[in-house]
């Protein structure tokens, strides 16, 4: 059996967009290898100024599925190709909130996802996501 390996399949390719929050780290906003992207948390910063959003969770939470669709719209796909999202919350008592605005941005079938309870996130803020995407 061949163990080849096609040198195609596994490149990987940055994604880069000023639509979203530039990394604030040693990471690109997504890599795509194939058909699979992989996107970077996303957290409620303003692309433009950098800043967290001074605003109610719910915006903040609407502003984190934004930068998330931003860098999937970069990769070539949209938040419907998300195959498993992952939300990072500092109190799970928005975990209703999440669910309510998500429903907004996703419909069924819904993607694959965890939703973790966490004692800090990175600039302070209460809610980061990230995701996988399959693009067709």
């Amino acid at each position: 059996m061949s163990q080849a390996i096609n040198a195609e399949e596994k490149k990987h390719e940055a994604i880069h967009t000023d639509a979203a929050p530039d990394a604030i780290g040693t990471y690109s906003q997504a890599i795509k290898v194939g058909n699979t992207v992989y996107l970077s948390g996303q957290i409620p910063l303003v692309p433009e100024t950098m800043k967290v959003l001074d605003a109610d969770m719910a915006a903040k939470i609407r502003l984190v599925f934004d930068n998330l669709q931003a860098v999937a719209m970069a990769a070539g796909g949209n938040l419907v190709d998300i195959a498993k999202l992952n939300i990072f919350l500092t109190d799970l008592s928005h975990f209703a909130l999440v669910n309510e605005i998500m429903a907004d941005y996703f419909q069924q079938p819904y993607p694959a996802r965890a939703a973790v309870g966490v004692a800090s996130l990175p600039k302070g803020v209460p809610v980061e996501m990230d995701a996988i995407m399959v693009l067709t």
